[in-house]
This record gives structure tokens, sequence and C-alpha cells, in this order.
């Protein structure tokens, strides 16, 4: 069932977030950090300490997922920061789904983005380059193929954020 008192709040933020990061390649603080603190009282406030509880491990699952990408220089701080307070309204059960949409959403603009800029293959050879890397180097961020390259081809994911959230809501 979806989760009425989320769905409005959740919505906007995820709407003025997507265009944002479309327009600045950034989320900024100022939209997430409210977002994230309004969702852990609203519960605290609306279901006691079991809602609190939940609003924390919504939280806990944004940064050990996203925390793990964003470790490894393919996430930015901001999509962390979004999802963060995201699974502080949602929880982590519905932010974990979402999580799964989100990756396969991200994946399939990925592939668009980078049709879109003519970098396909070049975006194929680096996933690959990444995968062996992991194999030699273990979990360690790529010295080049990250975020920070300037070079680097950087995809606003708050839009896949938003697809994996909202997919989120009607699926349960």
């Amino acid at each position: 069932m979806m989760q009425t008192v989320a769905w409005w709040p959740t919505l906007i933020i995820l709407v003025v977030a997507t265009v944002i990061d479309i327009r600045s390649r950034r989320i900024p603080n100022w939209l997430s950090l409210p977002f994230l603190l309004i969702g852990v009282v609203g519960s605290a406030i609306r279901g006691g300490l079991p809602a609190f509880g939940q609003s924390v491990a919504g939280i806990a699952v944004a940064v050990v997922v996203a925390g793990i990408l964003c470790y490894l220089r393919g996430m930015g701080m901001g999509d962390l920061k979004l999802c963060a307070a995201v699974g502080a309204w949602i929880g982590p059960g519905q932010l974990l789904f979402a999580l799964i949409v989100t990756g396969i959403a991200g994946g399939i603009m990925a592939v668009g983005y980078a049709l879109w800029h003519g970098s396909l293959g070049r975006s194929f050879d680096n996933t690959a380059e990444l995968l062996s890397g992991f194999r030699k180097r273990g979990l360690r961020p790529h010295p080049v193929i990250a975020m920070e390259n300037c070079q680097a081809l950087k995809m606003p994911y708050a839009p896949a954020i938003a697809v994996g959230t909202i997919f989120s809501f009607f699926a349960r």
C-alpha cells in the first residue's frame, strides 16, 4: 500500500532535485538535508519510536548502498544525501526496492546518455576496465575512471533516483 503521507513531499523533492541535477549536475544540501530532517522528525511524531527506527534504518540503507558507490567515485555525495533523505521518509524495505529499480533505470539511462553523446563504446570499455580492475585491486576506486576526472562523461543521477523511488510507491 502506498504511504500517502510520504508520497507528495517525496514526489515534489524528487522533481525539484531532478530539474536542478539536470541543469547543474548537483543536488544541493538545502534541498536534501531539510527533507531528511523532516522525514525523521515527522516519522517520530507520527509513529513514535518504531517509526523513528524505520526512518533511521532507511537512512542507513542509503548510506551503505550509495556510500559504496560514492567511495568508488561512481556517484556523488548529493545523490547519497538525496537517497538518505528519501530513506528517512519511506524506510529501509521500500528504499531497498527503490534502489534496485534506480540501478536498473540508471543503467538504461546511462546507455541512452552515452548513445546521445556518442560515447557508448568508450563507456563499455570503461565498464570492462572497472570490473577487471576490481579483480586486480579489490574494491577500490579506479585511479582514472571516476567522477573527479574532468574528461569523464557525467550523467545526472537524480532522474534515476526519482524513477526508482516513484516506482517503489506503486509496486508495494
